[in-house]
């Protein structure tokens, strides 16, 4: 698995260079730009939304009122570590399911550019068909429902596992490898279904290939880190590179 995440991380890289050199911007960019500015707005309601839920939730059990009886600074620090992390959890949950929005809606785009890429790659021509595309399109937002629910069903466990002090203070780190891996998966979905994969074949495929879809998933959020320029270039680099990725699993 490590062998794929190194693929996919040395694929964001190529797909920089593959933009560049087949002159590809107006593919990036315009959705880039839609999505930096859902992101802007989302993040910021996100984690307005998500400090509220917890200071609901700490007036309604009482906890702030017993912690300054208690006079403990010990579990003064606990329960604040516990707040931030439930915070964290709370975001990426938050996060994903505006990535999976997202998802749905650019699918069109996203589906167009890993045809295009692929059709760079092979040289030769797939047939414009809006038929086809709309077909690729509809699959991807079925596999991008597909995966809110799981991915709903794992953070929610976190969600409960980051209400303990100590063990559950790792929840935010195994919520970000969720994230990162389904993610990843509607990337690399698009080559799948292009190479005949049924949804379910395209399951198994990513399955046995986790190194690429989790890696994938976390040069994306890496690009976050770069302010505005990561946020506009991020989710078409992702469709670029999880292409060149399964291109390279293909010629092994």
């Amino acid at each position: 698995m490590l062998k794929e995440i190194v693929i996919s991380i040395q694929s964001f890289f190529e797909a920089h260079m593959f933009i560049k050199k087949h002159r590809l911007w107006k593919w990036i960019l315009i959705p880039g730009f839609i999505y930096t500015i859902l992101f802007i707005f989302g993040m910021y309601f996100f984690w307005q939304s998500s400090n509220d839920a917890v200071t609901w939730l700490s007036s309604r059990i009482g906890l702030e009122n017993w912690l300054q009886k208690q006079r403990s600074e010990w579990l003064s620090f606990f329960f604040m570590m516990m707040g931030l992390i439930l915070r964290l959890v709370l975001v990426f949950f938050y996060f994903s399911l505006f990535k999976f929005l997202f998802l749905i809606l650019g699918s069109p785009v996203f589906a167009y550019i890993s045809e295009k890429t692929e059709s760079i790659l092979e040289g030769r021509d797939f047939p414009f068909s809006f038929k086809q595309l709309m077909k690729d399109a509809w699959r991807g937002i079925k596999l991008a429902l597909r995966n809110a629910v799981w991915q709903t069903i794992y953070i929610f466990s976190l969600l409960l596992l980051s209400l303990f002090p100590l063990v559950g203070w790792i929840s935010p780190l195994i919520a970000l490898l969720v994230e990162c891996y389904y993610y990843g998966f509607s990337m690399l979905d698009y080559s799948c279904e292009r190479n005949k994969l049924s949804p379910s074949q395209s399951i198994d495929f990513i399955g046995r290939h986790k190194g690429l879809a989790i890696g994938n998933g976390m040069m994306f959020y890496l690009m976050h880190t770069i302010v505005i320029v990561g946020w506009i270039l991020a989710p078409s680099y992702a469709v670029v590179a999880a292409t060149l990725s399964i291109h390279k699993i293909k010629s092994r």
